[in-house]
């Protein structure tokens, strides 16, 4: 049993699973739903931190990375930029979880110029809504069909 909730952690801290795909299938797999969202949500949060913290560096890379040649944005990078102009920050991290990921939403929210802390704290307390949602949601659900 350990090893499922050590799953439902790196599962959550790897982009593009989040939390979003782990709780639901971690609940549904007969796993406790307090662990868990509890071990989704800091699995998704221990990434999230070393992002914003090593923003500058990641920055530097995603330029050396990039600078080869203009490339058309992505749909993912459009969606953010239409989020971030009409919402700022708040409507980044409030929506970033379910439309283009919180690691994605974390790095366009600091590559537009917020400051760390309102990152860490929109970007935490959204993680931190989405978790309790995707875990309330998808427990009630499951029980429906039992």
């Amino acid at each position: 049993m350990f090893n499922e909730y050590l799953l439902v952690f790196i599962g959550a801290a790897i982009p593009w699973f989040e939390i979003a795909l782990v709780i639901p299938l971690g609940i549904v797999r007969g796993l406790s739903p307090f662990w868990v969202m509890l071990l989704a949500f800091v699995g998704n949060v221990s990434t999230v931190i070393p992002l914003v913290i090593g923003f500058e560096k990641v920055k530097m890379w995603y330029k050396k990375r990039h600078e080869k040649g203009e490339r058309e944005s992505s749909k993912r990078s459009e969606r953010a930029k239409k989020v971030w102009n009409k919402y700022g920050l708040p409507g980044l991290a409030i929506l970033g979880p379910i439309l283009i990921g919180i690691h994605i939403a974390t790095f366009i929210g600091m590559s537009f110029g917020a400051k760390q802390s309102w990152v860490f704290l929109w970007m935490i307390s959204s993680l931190a809504l989405w978790t309790i949602i995707f875990g309330v949601v998808t427990k009630l659900g499951f029980n429906l069909f039992l």
